[in-house]
């Protein structure tokens, strides 16, 4: 009886801290922003033209170790540019990670070159689910669990920081020469994506720089009736938080709705995280109910940049002359005989799917959204070219005139496997937070290949090899 009330005191005092403190007044110099994290890293090791993004899925460990795959054939992927090697590890700018993916991305951010000897032993080849359900089913848990304070992604948080994060939080990070880190969750009543990024937490007047680490993981994976939702503070709508400049252009009532339609429902969603007398709490699942590859976020930005120039020019956008995008998506589809057989499968079945279809098809079109940007953008170049050139203009001084901007978007997927059984095998892996060993090393392995091979990636590093690497210079930072 004692243990049991014990666990029960523990386990309040463990939810009843102040997970998200509050701030008096918005500080933008403060705090775990992607924005000041790139102005401080971005061009002082690498091509300060080249923004270079990753983005990693949703898919528990199988998602943690392809992406883990990735990173590795990253490190060991060196170019030659005016006469130095450079790794293409170190080009990364920022990594946005959801679910399984925000393992690898939070990990990195953390551990930097460390992670590829800890990262191994400390998460991928462990039974994180094993442990997790065992200590759910703990009877000297049960009261904790039961109180309605400490629910089960609580209890996945500490696990974690055990393992693999040790009590960090993003104030940590801020002296961290790793990318910038953004991972998401999604807010359980609107739908709307929840980013660990000081930017965001302005709008609840809180200081992400207090959060935990392994809190960001256990939200950005915190599967809907699987884990529990995460519950967080709002004190939004007395802070002073302040909109970024493209807000002020797409709500102009001149302006087009397209192509800021994505914009304004973001500008919606963080007028309704500033409603706190109506929304004191906050309760956020897994990432990948809003997004499952990490993308939106960036298609989000793509999209409010074309709509503000003012935007452009607060960030240097005119600048850049190459941004690349690799996304990094483990999606994974289980046969089944469903439509071989007359009777329709159970009901568990069905809620699965219910699920995860509309979010592999988001996902999806996600990917083939950013082409289109990409495509639209080159278009946009040409089009800009011959204008001038009806203008008067030569083609060499049309070119000069308009800003030259590569847009590289790789796709490495499990779709792209050519081995029809190798595909099957690897679609048929579980989306849990426990593999084999063989399957850990089989998924770094593809993650790898799958990312050496892809013909975008190869023509990528010979542009960047012939392309002679530009005078080191600090830049504004996208964002």
């Amino acid at each position: 009886m004692l243990l049991a009330l014990a666990a029960l005191v523990l386990g309040g005092c463990t939810a009843l801290a102040p997970v998200n403190p509050p701030i008096e007044r918005v500080d933008l110099d403060h705090g775990y922003r992607v924005g000041n994290m790139l102005k401080r890293t971005h061009g002082i090791k690498n091509d300060p033209d080249t923004l270079f993004l990753l983005t990693f899925s949703g898919g528990g460990t199988r998602a943690a170790a392809f992406s883990y795959g990735v990173l590795e054939e990253l490190r060991r992927t060196n170019i030659r540019v005016n006469g130095q090697d450079i790794n293409l590890l170190d080009e990364v700018d920022a990594i946005a990670g959801v679910s399984g993916g925000s393992f690898t991305a939070l990990a990195y951010a953390l551990y930097g070159e460390r992670l590829f000897t800890e990262y191994e032993p400390r998460f991928l080849k462990r039974d994180v689910q094993g442990t997790l359900t065992r200590r759910a089913l703990n009877p000297l848990n049960w009261f904790a669990l039961g109180s309605g304070l400490y629910g089960r992604s609580e209890m996945a948080a500490d696990y974690y920081d055990e393992i693999l994060f040790n009590g960090a939080t993003f104030d940590d990070l801020l002296d961290k020469p790793t990318p910038a880190t953004a991972v998401t969750g999604t807010d359980l009543s609107t739908g709307a994506r929840f980013p660990f990024s000081q930017d965001h937490f302005d709008l609840l007047c809180s200081d992400l720089g207090k959060v935990r680490l392994a809190r960001a993981a256990a939200t950005s994976s915190a599967v809907p009736a699987v884990l529990s939702p995460v519950t967080y503070h709002n004190y939004g709508g007395h802070c002073g938080a302040v909109m970024p400049p493209w807000v002020a252009d797409v709500t102009r009532p001149e302006n087009p709705s397209r192509p800021a339609g994505r914009a304004l429902l973001r500008y919606r969603d963080m007028q309704n995280f500033q409603d706190s007398k109506n929304r004191p709490y906050l309760h956020v699942v897994d990432g990948g109910v809003s997004d499952n590859l990490g993308l939106r976020g960036l298609l989000e930005a793509l999209e409010e940049l074309e709509a503000s120039r003012s935007f452009q020019d607060q960030l240097g956008f005119h600048q850049l002359r190459r941004i690349v995008v690799v996304v990094v998506n483990s999606r994974s589809a289980p046969d089944t005989d469903w439509d071989r057989r007359p009777n329709a499968p159970g009901i568990v079945s069905q809620l699965f799917q219910s699920s995860s279809v509309p979010i592999d098809h988001f996902s999806s079109e996600s990917v083939e959204l950013l082409k289109d940007i990409a495509q639209r953008w080159a278009d946009k170049r040409e089009l800009d070219i011959a204008e001038r050139r009806l203008s008067g203009m030569s083609k060499a001084q049309a070119e000069a005139a308009v800003p030259k901007l590569r847009f590289d978007a790789i796709d490495v997927s499990f779709e792209s496997i050519a081995d029809p059984e190798e595909r099957r095998y690897f679609m048929n892996l579980p989306t849990s937070f426990v593999l084999t060993d063989e399957e850990v090393d089989r998924l770094r392995e593809l993650g790898g290949r799958l990312l050496r091979e892809t013909p975008a990636f190869r023509e990528l590093q010979t542009r960047m090899i012939e392309s002679p690497a530009p005078p080191k210079r600090p830049r504004p930072a996208p964002p």
